[in-house]
């Protein structure tokens, strides 16, 4: 005979389905079959929208937190591209590793716009960047 499943555990199956936005996923996470998630989710509108406010809200709280860090985080950050700038960090550097940092670098910094534009001058990273291509294709 089927276990009957608890209010917590509707709960935490809406929740999780509204996290997560597939039944089959939340079915081999709770170990039931995706048709009870599915009848679990759509037999109760209303908690689902306090879940997807819930979602929300939590979203809304780590990207407050994340704000409150933007200085520490830029501090870090400052650290960091001070030791990819120093030379001597590249001596015993494979090619890879030095590819994968650029593109690392590359893909953070042209995600969030910080690309440069067609009209605007080059910044210092994008120069670093471009320099340290420069030397890696005249060392082949």
């Amino acid at each position: 005979m089927a276990q009957r499943l608890t209010d917590k555990k509707k709960k935490r199956i809406i929740a999780d389905y509204v996290q997560l936005g597939s039944y089959n996923a939340v079915a081999k996470m709770h170990g039931v079959a995706d048709t009870t998630v599915k009848r679990v989710v759509l037999g109760d509108p209303h908690m689902r929208e306090k879940a997807e406010q819930k979602k929300e809200q939590n979203t809304a709280d780590i990207l407050d937190y994340m704000e409150s860090q933007r200085d520490d985080v830029c501090k870090v950050l400052g650290i960091c591209l001070g030791e990819l700038k120093k030379p001597e960090r590249y001596a015993k550097t494979t090619p890879q590793q030095i590819a994968t940092t650029m593109a690392i670098l590359i893909d953070k910094y042209t995600a969030f716009g910080g690309g440069p534009k067609e009209e605007a001058e080059e910044d210092g990273l994008s120069r670093s960047l471009r320099e340290l291509g420069e030397r890696l294709e005249s060392d082949d």
